[in-house]
């Protein structure tokens, strides 16, 4: 149920639980919460402003609690050989289960390009060389050279569902992580699909996000002219990228999100698992003595077998 705002601060606000009446302290940031005393969810109305627009879509959650705390356990335990071993040991713990606030945005890309672009063609050469008897002979081979012409244009494409974070707590590349989410799946926002779940507020402001997806897009652009070059290779690839049509949409994403605690000298770890695909995502600390262990091992299996090589010249 929408809740009207009492008091607030900066950091949190008062609201009243609409069914027992309870005070409530909610942070400044969270969109929805739920009573302690009545379990009855509550939900912020607060007046848009040009960095907390209200929700335009939503995409649902699809994997529950059970699935998500499985998928980072199998994480934690999979990791790489060279994860401290009390990382691999840890037991995640559930922070929450939060519809995170992102936007979406898209944009029709114009790009003027010029490229070096390479088309390879073959040759036979004569040559000659020494045979085991240490006589000259003449013989053949086929060489693959490459011709190079200068190619420039005009590149026009759609670039849609580009996606960045709009929260401080979590990065736009640890979202990225967890990447892609089904858009096919958004729904018109409304309060009744955030009951009885945490939704966070952005507390990224709009200009930093779309400079964000600005730059994601244009990054986007490159990679799809590398791919769109004739030819069997390029290079000197140069161009210069428009953005017209931009829109952005304030979205809130499904996320699962876990802390493991895996020393006591050192900070958690965060862990992300898109709530939608089940797709675990976070950074895994590294044994510097694995590391150690694995270099001086490299290092001593070249050495033995330059021992070998160097015996076996006599």
């Amino acid at each position: 149920m929408a809740t009207d705002l009492a008091n607030s601060t900066s950091d949190q606000l008062e609201i009243s639980c609409q069914s027992c009446g309870a005070k409530l302290v909610l942070g400044a940031h969270l969109r929805s919460t739920l009573c302690p005393y009545c379990a009855s969810p509550s939900i912020v109305s607060r007046p848009p402003s040009p960095n907390r627009p209200s929700p335009t879509f939503l995409v649902g959650f699809v994997v529950d609690h059970e699935h998500a705390t499985k998928a980072v356990k199998n994480w934690v335990a999979g990791s790489h050989i060279f994860a401290r071993s009390d990382f691999k040991a840890a037991v995640p713990e559930l922070t929450r289960g939060v519809y995170l606030p992102a936007y979406l945005y898209g944009a029709v890309a114009n790009t003027r390009y010029s490229a070096s672009i390479g088309e390879n063609y073959t040759v036979t050469e004569t040559y000659t060389t020494t045979d085991s008897k240490g006589k000259t002979v003449t013989r053949t081979r086929t060489v693959t050279k490459t011709e190079w012409r200068p190619l420039a244009g005009n590149h026009c494409c759609y670039v849609l569902d580009v996606l960045v974070s709009a929260s401080q707590g979590v990065t736009n590349a640890a979202l990225e992580a967890v990447e892609p989410f089904d858009l096919r799946a958004l729904r018109r926002y409304a309060d009744s699909f955030i009951s009885g779940w945490l939704a966070e507020e952005p507390s990224r402001s709009q200009d930093d996000c779309f400079r964000l997806a600005h730059d994601e897009t244009i990054a986007k652009v490159g990679t799809m002219l590398k791919n769109f070059m004739p030819g069997d290779s390029h290079s000197n690839l140069e161009y210069q990228t428009d953005l017209t049509h931009e829109v952005i949409d304030l979205v809130l994403l499904p996320i699962w999100t876990y802390a493991v605690r895996y020393a006591e000298d050192r900070p958690p770890i965060q862990i992300l698992v898109n709530g939608q695909t089940g797709r675990v995502a976070g950074k895994v600390p590294v044994s510097a003595a694995k590391v150690t262990f694995a270099v001086v091992g490299v290092l001593l299996l070249i050495g033995i077998l330059f021992l070998l090589f160097m015996a076996a010249q006599g």
